[in-house]
């Protein structure tokens, strides 16, 4: 059991310094110049299609929650109309019950 342990450290000591050797190039400096580049794309879309997609669905239910915020204001502002019976004929029935 402890040489497995000891066996296990090893490996793990291994891949910790062998990855810490690999190398990789810095994508920065490419990702800066296509954002730089005057090209009249919006910055938020210059990264693709994929930014294309986030951006649209995100924008598809902001413009929906806004139509339907302004929807709702406008139908609070204007309360329906009462049925005009509903206040007549309760004063119409205490009338007669005081001609009585």
């Amino acid at each position: 059991m402890l040489w497995n342990l000891l066996a296990l450290h090893q490996i793990i000591q291994t891949t910790i310094i062998t990855a810490s050797h690999t190398k990789f190039e810095s994508k920065v400096p490419e990702k800066q110049k296509m954002f730089q580049e005057d090209n009249g794309i919006l910055v938020h879309l210059k990264g693709g299609i994929a930014d294309a997609v986030l951006y649209r669905a995100t924008m598809i239910p902001t413009v929906g929650g806004m139509a339907y915020a302004i929807y709702q204001l406008v139908v609070a502002s204007f309360p329906k109309k009462q049925d005009w019976l509903q206040f007549i004929l309760p004063a119409i029935s205490f009338i007669q019950l005081s001609v009585d």
